[in-house]
């Protein structure tokens, strides 16, 4: 009976111990994953500022971009492809409202959608345009992407007000495109064309809004 009630003791010592050491595992795995998914937040929140700021004129502003958003209706919501909520990002310096940026959504890129950032300042003049998700081929639809090409400065110094027809010059418009990938060029410039419809009907008094 002793050495069966050992036997016992043991096995019970020795669960208890596994118990133990998984309980300490899960603890571990939760911390790191904790640590890791606000890491990864964190380098998601820097990679959209420094996007947000690559389609605004350099020194414009000193908020925070990011955070610093009006909410956008569900009409203007769809016509840039979005879901809601969707917003338009604020720049400011010194409190006072120095530009817009709003994101817009190509649907009918050549290889799929093509998401872009389209900034514009104070005075209503598109300030940048910077595709940041595409999938058209590499070599020739992927011109779009500034890393790849300034074929989407062409936008830079266009108002938003001045009745644009926002299409290539094969439609009857006044962009270029490169020959072969036109439908990539056309795609990039009509979501311009509705971001800067969405832009022009932001209510004034959302530019003198306090600073968060």
């Amino acid at each position: 009976m002793s050495a069966l009630h050992d036997a016992v003791q043991r096995a019970r010592a020795s669960g208890l111990r596994l118990a133990l050491f998984a309980l300490v595992c899960a603890a571990l795995l939760a911390a790191v994953e904790a640590l890791t998914r606000d890491t990864l937040r964190d380098y998601a929140e820097a990679s959209r500022r420094a996007t947000l700021a690559q389609v605004l004129p350099a020194g414009s502003f000193d908020n925070d971009v990011l955070a610093d958003s009006v909410a956008l209706s569900e009409a203007d919501a769809a016509l840039l492809g979005l879901r809601l909520p969707a917003v338009a990002h604020r720049a400011r310096r010194g409190g006072q409202f120095s530009g817009w940026v709003v994101e817009s959504v190509a649907p009918n890129g050549y290889a799929g959608a093509i998401r872009m950032l389209v900034g514009v300042d104070a005075n209503g003049v598109i300030s940048g345009v910077r595709v940041t998700e595409h999938r058209e081929t590499p070599g020739l639809g992927d011109y779009i992407d500034a890393a790849r090409s300034p074929w989407s400065q062409q936008f830079i110094g266009r108002r938003i007000s001045d009745g644009l027809r926002w299409q290539v010059k094969k439609d009857g418009g006044p962009f270029d495109a490169m020959a072969g990938a036109t439908i990539s060029a056309r795609a990039v410039t009509a979501a311009v064309g509705r971001a800067a419809n969405v832009l022009a009907r932001l209510p004034a008094e959302h530019n003198e809004g306090k600073q968060p």
